[in-house]
């Protein structure tokens, strides 16, 4: 039976307590091997160890797995600058931010959705009907300079014949913009996943989501510097990345199962997860010279803005042959 409206909103805001309760947990869920090579895993609120777990995909590697889970790709690139984790799952707008900002990584491969997971969303009894009317307006992004979700607003602002200068930008971590959204504070609010299904819940509409190609679609699975360095490492990376993909497979032949492991996993209604399910990671990709192409409009167009400084060269800052072929 279908949730009522009241029941989701309060499903949706507790699973944002407990992806934020994953912000600073690091290194408590390990799988060992005898091989003596652990990779540590960089995640995002359980998006891919749940996928891992559930799937079975990672059963039986010939290394130790240990995730490090952080609510968003600010602080999980900080560990990854840090040393602390040997990879990270990001889009590719805080992926390229990292890059610039000095993060010793490399791209290795690439994982698709189709862009309905990023939102620009207003207040239902907001004037603004549309992005057209954003002008001079404020529009509150999540979560920091060089997110997804600002990468979206640029694209919807030239799509609609408006300028980035147009509008005023303010930026707020996803838990700080949602209770600010449910309490009326933000008109107007650019985010992504869960935090965009919570505005929505709360009375808010949708203006734009990241599909027809206002998003890459994409995104990177990366690896430090120093990790791909070590001959261990990397041939575990390239098993590790062949089994993500086995992963993403399962999830799309069970979406079913996928969406009951993440209700298990974070304490929610499968109604909700599916709705988590929906957006997600359609398959994983190898960085082909197209995949690139699309990686570099993204960070041109970032950088245009001000947003990238400096600007990311992505065929350098790329390793193509982790890809299992």
């Amino acid at each position: 039976m279908t949730l009522s409206i009241r029941k989701i909103t309060a499903a949706l805001v507790a699973a944002t307590a407990v992806f934020t309760l994953s912000a600073c947990t690091s290194g408590d869920d390990t799988t060992s091997s005898g091989s003596g090579v652990t990779l540590k895993l960089g995640d995002q609120v359980k998006g891919l160890q749940v996928l891992a777990e559930a799937s079975g995909a990672f059963d039986g590697a010939p290394y130790g797995v240990e995730w490090a889970q952080f609510q968003g790709a600010a602080p999980l690139f900080e560990a990854v600058k840090g040393g602390s984790v040997d990879t990270g799952y990001a889009a590719d707008v805080p992926t390229l931010q990292a890059i610039s900002g000095g993060v010793p990584i490399k791209s290795v491969a690439g994982l698709r959705s189709d862009g309905t997971g990023t939102v620009i969303i207003a207040q239902g009894d907001s004037s603004v009907k549309s992005v057209a009317d954003l002008k001079g307006k404020t529009v509150t992004v999540s979560s920091a300079r060089g997110s997804i979700a600002e990468y979206l607003l640029v694209r919807a602002l030239e799509d609609a014949g408006l300028k980035y200068s147009d509008v005023t930008v303010q930026y707020l971590l996803p838990t700080d913009a949602q209770a600010a959204f449910v309490s009326g504070n933000i008109d107007v609010w650019a985010t992504f996943g869960i935090f965009g299904n919570v505005g929505l819940s709360r009375g808010g509409k949708l203006l734009v989501d990241g599909t027809d190609g206002r998003t890459s679609g994409i995104g990177i699975l990366s690896a430090t510097d120093a990790a791909l360095a070590d001959p261990a490492k990397r041939e575990a990376l390239h098993d590790l990345i062949g089994r993500l993909g086995t992963a993403v497979r399962w999830a799309q032949e069970n979406p079913d199962d996928w969406a009951a492991a993440i209700a298990q996993a974070n304490n929610i209604p499968v109604e909700t997860a599916q709705i988590l399910v929906d957006q997600g990671v359609r398959s994983t990709t190898p960085l082909t010279p197209d995949v690139i192409a699309s990686v570099q409009q993204v960070a041109d167009t970032m950088h245009a803005v001000g947003s990238l400084n400096p600007n990311v060269d992505v065929a350098a800052t790329t390793v193509g042959d982790l890809y299992p072929a």
